[in-house]
């Protein structure tokens, strides 16, 4: 046996360096997985980084799915436009229940009544049109939908039961109405997940790279025989893969403990998570670029997302906020994220809606880095 052999057997766990058979084939996983799951282990293991990017976001969903996931059942509100004589003849049985179901505001026209049924300000409006009774609806909540119909169709029975010896003088249609409005875990699911997912990807580059930059280990990387896209390629996909994390984290507690109904093209959400991931981790490259240190870089980020997810309406919608406000929004990442994702996610819409956002959220992450590897430099100052 040569010495190349006993040396061989001695690495492999025979020290006499004994044939054992058949060499097994094992080759050393490539340095991109190494890379990847070092850092992914190191992200598990940060207690810190798991609750800013998991948990802290995800007590938000829970406590805001709590709060106004099940509010209480009031009257059914509903628009009366022009003259509608089903209702106003009712006998006075029929007449206490229509009072006790519906709060009745009146219309002059059908229209504009549409539009406020479709805005979420009213639930149901109705007009007489001969003898048929025209219902427009909205159905967003289940429940006020069938008890509108319900109660509706029972009064025009009721009219006809009561013009007794004559052919049914009134009928019923109604019309379901796209609605606009969401209920409140349809609203909060897709802002929140967006604002984890920015805060996540845009912490850990600030972070990361200025740990790096502070601990030498980026020149140490400089300088090894791992390639620098093979270093980037591991710490952007460990953070992809956090992001789709927080992304079925998400979804899971809405739909299991809060009722939360995906529709449309959902899936969509997914590239959108990827595209929002790359333009927030690019933020955080810029903050870790120009900071000197890395509670700079983290305050600095922080700095620049938390206006954001305010200003984005990812605790809140901004109807009622100043126009100027609502403009300012619209320039923002966070808030092409959060519309996408509830546009695919609750409100219906189909795939192409999404790609729009993702090219825009493509745009920023480009800007983003090319100016952070402007400003970027090895070494602190």
């Amino acid at each position: 046996m040569s010495r190349t052999e006993r040396a061989a057997g001695r690495a492999s766990g025979n020290p006499e360096g004994q044939a054992t058979g058949e060499a097994p084939d094992e080759r050393p996983a490539s340095p991109f997985w190494s890379l990847s799951a070092a850092i992914m282990r190191g992200f598990l293991r940060d207690r810190a980084s798991v609750f800013f990017a998991i948990v802290f976001p995800l007590m938000f969903l829970v406590l805001f799915g709590g709060l106004f996931g099940n509010p209480g059942e009031g009257k059914v509100e509903m628009i009366v436009v022009g003259e509608v004589p089903l209702v106003d003849d009712l006998p006075a049985g029929a007449r206490a229940v229509f009072d006790d179901t519906f709060e009745v505001t009146e219309g002059s026209d059908m229209d504009a009544a549409v539009s406020e049924v479709r805005a979420g300000d009213a639930d149901v409006a109705i007009e007489q049109q001969g003898e048929t009774l025209v219902v427009r609806y909205a159905e967003t909540e289940r429940v006020e939908a069938a008890v509108t119909q319900g109660v509706l169709r029972s009064l025009v029975d009721a009219a006809n039961v009561a013009a007794s010896g004559q052919p049914p003088t009134y009928a019923f249609e109604s019309q379901r109405v796209e609605d606009e409005s969401l209920t409140a875990i349809q609203f909060f699911t897709p802002g929140l997940l967006g604002w984890a997912v920015a805060m996540s990807a845009a912490f850990g580059a600030a972070a990361t790279l200025q740990g790096w930059r502070q601990s030498k280990l980026l020149r140490r990387l400089q300088l090894a025989p791992v390639p620098t896209t093979t270093v980037v390629g591991a710490r952007v996909a460990v953070t992809v893969v956090v992001a789709l994390g927080q992304l079925t984290i998400f979804l899971g507690t809405g739909v299991l403990l809060f009722g939360l109904k995906l529709t449309g093209a959902w899936w969509m959400s997914i590239p959108l998570i990827v595209a929002g991931t790359f333009c927030f981790m690019a933020l955080g490259l810029l903050s870790g670029a120009i900071a000197k240190t890395t509670e700079g870089a983290v305050n600095m980020a922080n700095f620049l997302v938390l206006p954001m997810a305010f200003l984005s309406g990812s605790f809140f919608p901004l109807d009622g906020a100043p126009e100027w406000l609502q403009a300012l929004s619209e320039v923002l990442p966070l808030k092409w994220l959060n519309e996408a994702m509830t546009d695919v996610m609750v409100r219906g819409e189909p795939a192409s809606t999404a790609i729009v956002p993702i090219l825009v959220l493509a745009a920023f992450a480009t800007v983003l880095t090319l100016v952070a590897a402007k400003v970027f430099r090895w070494e602190t100052a």
